[in-house]
């Protein structure tokens, strides 16, 4: 499936996002999109490292959203 990742920075006083980056990609269920993510939150370039990351479809659906854990940083 198709799945579009947004990565993104949280305001802790607030809890307001600002987005540091976006890629589409394929994934093969649920549990691949958060890897292929994961991965892509170490290596994709973007501006500031995220703290947290969305997973949506390609009709909107969340799939998942929350912090970005990843081990390699």
């Amino acid at each position: 499936m198709k799945i579009m990742i947004e990565f993104y920075r949280t305001r802790a006083k607030d809890d307001a996002h600002a987005t540091v980056g976006r890629a589409m990609s394929d994934a093969i269920d649920r549990k691949d999109a958060i890897e292929v993510a994961r991965s892509l939150s170490v290596t994709l370039s973007m501006p500031r490292r995220p703290d947290g990351m969305m997973i949506t479809d390609t009709t909107g659906q969340k799939l998942y959203a929350g912090i970005v854990d990843a081990v390699d940083r």
